[in-house]
């Protein structure tokens, strides 16, 4: 199995820049939520995403299939990619490792 450190550094870093900015954040993350979807520039940016986490959680499931694990193993990283997007990829990468080629 191949070792996630990319996945692994990036999930870091993200997670530590994430918290950090929550934490001084004037706002809840549903007020600014409502705020970027309230422009077209700004909501064309986070449909973008979300399509992107859309594709990201098909291929998450589509591996634990195919490493005969449940639905029910994605629930954390699906809920994970719903709220923070990049997160819950990222964590099942650095979970599950590469595939063995």
């Amino acid at each position: 199995m191949r070792r996630p450190h990319f996945a692994l550094a990036g999930l870091l870093g993200f997670s530590l820049y994430t918290v950090a900015t929550m934490l001084m954040a004037e706002q809840s993350l549903l007020a600014f939520g409502r705020e970027l979807m309230s422009r077209p520039d700004t909501a064309q940016v986070v449909i973008d995403l979300y399509l992107m986490a859309l594709l990201a959680c098909v291929w998450m499931y589509r591996d634990a299939r195919g490493r005969g694990r449940s639905v029910g193993s994605l629930v954390p990283y699906f809920l994970l990619t719903a709220v923070f997007v990049s997160a819950g990829p990222l964590l099942y990468i650095v979970v599950n490792g590469g595939r063995d080629e």
